[in-house]
């Protein structure tokens, strides 16, 4: 059984995970606008790997015998003044991801809760990922300098990268 200050953060982050899908759809949405169906495409397939994180942390909850509670968030940012706004938007957020994980995982490790921390590993890992993935393609964003040749070729390649 967890605690009830590990079973709130877990709870926490669930819907935290459900609310970054959302925030990835508003950037698929955004350049879905702007005619760069490839970065769209990035942006749904991130928008569906946050939720199935939101419900490898359900499951997880369900799994050690407590219900998980859903609850609404904030609505997310859908203003965007170039593709690699977004993406830098993206990067910030998955950092804010980073910090959370890390507050779950010390919070798991006060409490000596083994199996919290074994499971919260794969979420550390995905998150070295994560953050290396939006800070490789806006390294190459800002090398392109809005240079629309440029970005309209990456944008068929990494519509088809991922």
């Amino acid at each position: 059984m967890l605690s009830a200050t590990l079973y709130e953060a877990l709870t926490d982050q669930m819907n935290y995970e459900f609310y970054s899908s959302h925030v990835y759809l508003a950037m698929a949405s955004y350049c879905e606008n702007e005619n760069y169906d490839g970065f769209a495409k990035f942006f749904h397939d991130q928008a569906e790997e946050e939720r199935a994180h939101g419900m490898k942390i359900y499951k997880y909850i369900q799994n050690r015998g407590e219900q998980a509670s859903i609850s609404g968030f904030e609505n997310p940012n859908n203003k965007f003044e170039s593709v690699l706004d977004a993406f830098e938007k993206g990067l910030e957020h998955e950092k804010e991801v980073t910090s959370r994980i890390y507050n779950l995982s010390e919070i798991a490790g006060d409490e000596k809760e083994y199996a919290t921390i074994s499971f919260l590993k794969w979420f550390l890992d995905e998150q070295v990922e994560e953050e290396s993935s939006f800070n490789n393609i806006i390294q190459k964003l800002k090398r392109m300098n809005n240079d629309p040749n440029s970005l309209l070729i990456y944008d068929l390649k990494i519509g088809e990268a991922k």
